[in-house]
């Protein structure tokens, strides 16, 4: 199943959307449902095409936590080893941004730069102290996201709130994937500025994870507690480059998505 929360006419809305993503958006319509999509999911009647509404982040979550250096390769073009354990760091909820929105260039920083990764997002009632069997019953499902880096603050503050913590540094979306087996999925991060001649700047598979889903949530969740509608971004694949206004992102992951912002300055 696929969870959007999409902008409508009458107001915001969650909705399933039906069809299937190669037939491109004039195939995909969205089927709203009552209230939240943790529980049982009821619609309401109302559907529209997928073309009529606008995609927001699939979810407002209270916290982000995100983890550093779980792709050897990526840890290995910073010059740092792969960590012991988990090394979690937080995104606040207001850098968080849906498919299409804009992520704005801070005036602090000369080197933005994309981080493509695979989302967790947590389902009710959420995880606390969880051993890896109720942590990935904790799991809703998962959806794209782009942890947007200023690189050059986050070497300079030797801490990465700054860095990491921009309005508009955390696009999520387009929808919230269930029930995907996540073990090998191919993580693409794209960059341009015309849709026909995209290059491809990050590709990598969720197998090469130094630590698994699972044990990413088990671990968050002995640290803080998770509550449903929050997100754990799982590393992102080496690759990692420079983005500058006027660039089209497109962070694409196998069995979920595509999730595209444009690259624009602060005004």
């Amino acid at each position: 199943m696929r969870i959007a929360r999409f902008a409508h006419a009458k107001g915001m809305s969650f909705g399933v959307v039906e069809g299937e993503p190669e037939a491109g958006p004039s195939g995909l319509t969205v089927a709203e449902i009552d209230g939240h999509p943790f529980g049982q999911v009821t619609f309401s009647g109302a559907r529209w095409a997928l073309s009529d509404v606008r995609l927001l982040s699939p979810i407002l979550p209270s916290k982000v936590v995100c983890v550093g250096r779980n792709y050897a390769e990526h840890a290995a073009e910073h010059g740092s080893e792969v960590p012991k354990e988990p090394l979690l760091f937080l995104k606040p909820s207001t850098s968080v941004i849906g498919p299409r929105d804009a992520i704005r260039l801070p005036i602090f920083s000369r080197q933005v730069e994309h981080e493509a990764e695979l989302a967790v997002v947590i389902g009710a009632p959420g995880a606390r102290r969880a051993d890896r069997a109720a942590a990935e019953r904790a799991i809703f499902g998962y959806t794209c996201a782009n942890d947007v880096t200023a690189r050059d603050l986050q070497r300079a503050d030797g801490q990465w709130t700054r860095a990491k913590g921009f309005d508009s540094f955390c696009p999520i979306g387009p929808w919230i994937t269930t029930g995907l087996d996540v073990t090998d999925l191919e993580v693409r991060c794209e960059v341009g500025r015309d849709p026909e001649e995209m290059e491809v700047r990050q590709l990598g598979r969720t197998q090469d994870m130094v630590f698994d889903v699972p044990a990413l949530v088990s671990y968050v969740s002995h640290v803080m507690t998770l509550l449903p509608g929050d997100v754990v971004l799982t590393g992102t694949p080496a690759g990692v480059s420079p983005l500058v206004a006027g660039d089209t992102v497109t962070v694409r992951i196998e069995g979920i998505g595509e999730l595209s912002n444009p690259v624009v300055p602060v005004g």
